[in-house]
Order: structure tokens, then sequence, then C-alpha cells
């Protein structure tokens, strides 16, 4: 297990809001990296998550914005109808190709580009979620030496997307959602 990291990616769906301010205050220093967090949104509203989060985090929140580098100690959302890449060197890309598991952004999509860019230097969260999005993603995490958690399905408002995620693998920390935020401080 890696013993600090360049980036952390963090994904969920139906919960993930409540998960998410849980696990957000225990984040947050000087030193810390970039954060980058898809959540499943319907596509033609606009986005209220970056002024949720923001209430509860010690960093920035903001929407990812196309090009735009990923600076330490910035919580980076994606935005709607918009797959959140990051390209090697950390810049984020937006993207409108096909959804994944009927969502854009998708989880996985950011989850697997992440770890292209960063390898062994990602840790990869993946919260409550109704649906399969991000057990693919965070096996690629996995798979390059990258730090994974999961939100522990008991923790959870909706226990498919944790589930889904321990069918495929085994976590480096599988935790409730106010633990994770203290693990995740502890990397960076």
């Amino acid at each position: 297990m890696a013993a600090r990291v360049d980036a952390i990616v963090i994904g969920g769906s139906s919960g993930a809001l409540e998960a998410l301010a849980a696990l957000l205050p225990g984040i947050g220093s000087p030193g810390t990296v970039p954060i980058a967090i898809v959540v499943h949104l319907p596509p033609a509203r606009p986005s209220r998550i970056p002024e949720v989060l923001a209430a509860r985090a010690k960093l920035p929140v903001r929407e990812a914005e196309d090009k735009e580098p990923a600076e330490p100690g910035i919580i980076y959302v994606a935005p709607p109808n918009y797959h959140l890449l990051v390209e090697r060197g950390g810049t984020f890309a937006l993207s409108d190709d096909e959804a994944l598991h009927f969502s854009r952004p998708a989880i996985d999509a950011l989850f697997e580009s992440a770890a292209d860019a960063y390898g062994g230097r990602l840790a990869g969260v993946l919260l409550s979620g109704a649906s399969e999005d991000g057990a693919a993603g965070l096996a690629v995490i996995q798979r390059a030496g990258g730090v994974v958690i999961v939100q522990s399905p008991d923790d959870a408002v909706s226990r498919p997307m944790p589930e889904a995620a321990l069918a495929r693998l085994e976590p480096d920390h599988l935790l409730p959602a106010r633990e994770i935020g203290p693990v995740l401080g502890s990397l960076t």
C-alpha cells in the first residue's frame, strides 16, 4: 500500500452526498493533494454539489473545467453531463462520450483515467450508490498499485455500489464514511 498519494478520486451515487458530508471534514491541510469527485447527476440541471460540499469541506470546492490543471488543495467536482477525466500530467478533460452504466459523468471513466495518470500514487474511494459504476475503475486503481477504499455497505444509504466493488476486489480499507476522511488525510 502506498505511503503517500499525489491525488484522490472519489465516486458515488445515491447516498454519496451524505457520505461526502461525513468524510470531507477529515481531509484538509496546506500540503494536501487534488481531489476529484464524480457523483451521478441528472444531465439537464445545473449542479449545486460544489455549494453543498463547500459547506462541509475545509478545502475550496468547484466544478472542474476542461484542460484545467489539477491543483493541490482543491476539491473538483464533475459537471453535469460530462465525464471527468484526468490526463497524464494531471490536467482535467471533460468528455461527452457515451454514458457508462447509464451515467455521464461516470465514476469508472474518472477512476480509470486517473489510474493511468497517477499509477500507484492515487487513492480511489467508492461510496454509496445504486449501480455497479466505479467497481471496475477501482480494480484498475488497485492493479496500478494505488490505495483502494470502499464505504462499508452497512454504512451506505445504497448498498449496490460498495457491494459491487467488494465482489471484484479486496480493498485496502473498508470503512464507514466518517472514518474515510482521516485515512485520506494520513495518505497526503
